[in-house]
């Protein structure tokens, strides 16, 4: 079966004048246009495709690669609006729907918003929503505390960023625990920091318990033999001082600096810490 909004590895049946024929194993077949056919390709060939709907509702291969396929979360540009909804571009020729009853917030042309590509049941259409948080469930959840996960920020919050765990979940990570600039779009490594009652998932940006202080102490360390051995904090720097240079919380600081002091790697001093020579 031809998978619509995703990719398929289809056989090359035979060549037309609009475009070459491919295949599933079971008979169903997809035009791809002929200026997405490759050079050289032969008659029972197999062809990697995303396939989608064309402006006539038609399925359509074709061997670009859109920025979001279904089921996925990107963010993406509106380019047009009209009385049908708002369109985002999604690198293919055909933009991709976003009904308005599908948009969290009236969409502006010209901005990026987080979408969730899915066939829409009732008009069979592939198209876009930016109504997040209904394509995410914490019902079944196969999460643990400390566990390394992708997240993608969805949402700026009053509490802090909401943000989509492995594609799957719905997290939160608290605005006072951020210690880096974040944007809505960004992808990035998470932790698991805890787990409610109500499922509801908060997300840490660094590792915890001795993970965190690992990556504390490998930051500063870091940090020194760039800064030519010497690093300008102290325990008397102030958090956001601590902050921009790196991206740590004064508490994080202080038990990395703990750590690489009881490893004799620095030395403390009255205006900052100094990288000891190795021997």
């Amino acid at each position: 079966m031809i998978k619509i909004g995703d990719y398929n590895t289809l056989e090359v049946l035979r060549s037309t004048s609009v475009g070459i024929f491919l295949g599933d194993e079971e008979g169903t077949e997809i035009l791809l246009p002929n200026k997405y056919v490759p050079e050289n390709i032969e008659q029972g060939q197999m062809l990697n495709v995303f396939c989608y709907l064309d402006h006539m509702e038609r399925p359509i291969a074709t061997t670009l690669n859109p920025y979001i396929k279904r089921g996925d979360f990107s963010l993406l540009e509106v380019v047009e609006i009209n009385n049908i909804g708002a369109f985002a571009d999604w690198g293919l020729e055909k933009q991709l729907l976003i009904p308005y009853r599908e948009q969290q917030t009236k969409v502006e042309e010209g901005k990026k918003y987080i979408v969730h590509c899915f066939m829409d049941e009732k008009s069979f259409r592939l198209v876009g929503s930016t109504k997040i948080d209904r394509f995410l469930d914490n019902a079944e959840m196969n999460l643990e505390i400390g566990q390394e996960v992708a997240i993608l920020v969805y949402k700026k919050t009053e509490l802090g960023w909401s943000v989509a765990i492995n594609d799957k979940h719905q997290g939160l990570i608290f605005a006072n625990e951020v210690f880096k600039q974040i944007a809505v779009g960004d992808r990035l490594t998470g932790y698991i920091k805890q787990i409610r009652e109500d499922q509801k998932v908060d997300v840490s940006l660094q590792p915890t318990g001795v993970q965190l202080l690992d990556a504390a102490a490998d930051t500063i360390l870091s940090k020194l033999k760039q800064g030519h051995g010497f690093l300008p904090l102290h325990d008397k720097s102030s958090p956001d001082e601590i902050k921009r240079e790196l991206e740590l919380s004064k508490k994080a600081f202080k038990k990395g600096v703990g750590i690489l002091y009881k490893k004799r790697l620095i030395v403390l001093e009255e205006d900052g810490i100094r990288l000891l020579a190795e021997d």
